[in-house]
């Protein structure tokens, strides 16, 4: 338990008349870069919001570093990066990023560090409605950075992104790891899933596969993560059909 950042017991989530979890266990160790990677729709933002605490769960139980998620004790242990960007649009990027630093008593000069991380030096003096979309999500992502978060929870970062970028901001979380700090990264694109340590595939609200880059492949037999992933899906849906009123039920991401 000490050496795991998320334990999750048998969690529970309805939304509206869908189950979106049955009944998930799974654990999350300190340090690691754990990717969460599945089809839209499969349950992978309902679960990013249970482990920060924002999530209205049924039954089951979720403990982050130790505390209840979302305890007020956790506040400034975790990050969580939305898939939208929770941003001010009619303040400059310095700006929002100063509000939330202030929130936070992050420690001075970390404004301008994630602002020289998420590469928007050029950009800081920016009213934020004034960005491009991959720009804005960048602010988002630096909001997260702020102050020195033991677990960073990010809802595909690097959507709308150039590779380049891209690029960086794995290297970027990389460092972080590297440096003790726990990510969980969702993502679409399965090429990221060999930047991970871990690997979580889902698919219908279920974990079906808890494993890293290398044994996905050697157990797949697959030359690249996506034919993995592919490989995975098709073998649950022989194991686990699902039926299209069951399909059109599924609560989403």
């Amino acid at each position: 338990m000490m050496n795991n950042a998320v334990e999750i017991v048998d969690l529970r989530v309805r939304r509206g008349k869908a189950q979106v979890f049955d009944g998930v266990d799974l654990s999350i160790p300190r340090g690691e870069i754990t990717g969460l990677l599945g089809p839209s729709g499969c349950g992978k933002t309902t679960l990013m919001r249970a482990i920060v605490g924002v999530q209205r769960i049924a039954a089951g139980a979720v403990t982050v570093l130790g505390e209840p998620g979302g305890s007020r004790t956790l506040r400034d242990r975790v990050a969580y990066g939305t898939q939208g960007a929770a941003v001010y649009g009619d303040l400059s990027v310095r700006q929002n990023l100063s509000y939330i630093a202030g929130l936070l008593d992050a420690p001075r000069g970390d404004v301008d560090r994630v602002i020289d991380e998420v590469g928007l030096r050029a950009q800081a003096g920016q009213i934020v409605d004034s960005l491009s979309g991959g720009q804005e999500t960048r602010v988002s992502l630096a909001m997260a950075l702020l102050g020195a978060p033991e677990l960073i929870v990010l809802d595909e970062p690097t959507v709308g992104l150039d590779p380049v970028l891209r690029a960086e901001l794995w290297g970027l979380f990389r460092g972080l790891a590297d440096r003790g700090v726990t990510m969980i990264v969702s993502s679409h694109v399965m090429d990221e899933a060999l930047r991970c340590d871990r690997l979580l595939l889902m698919r219908a609200g279920r974990i079906i596969a808890d494993t890293t880059p290398s044994a996905l492949l050697e157990d797949t037999g697959a030359e690249d993560p996506e034919a993995a992933f592919l490989a995975l899906i098709e073998r649950d849906q022989r194991e686990h059909p699902i039926s299209r009123r069951s399909m059109r039920g599924e609560a989403g991401e």
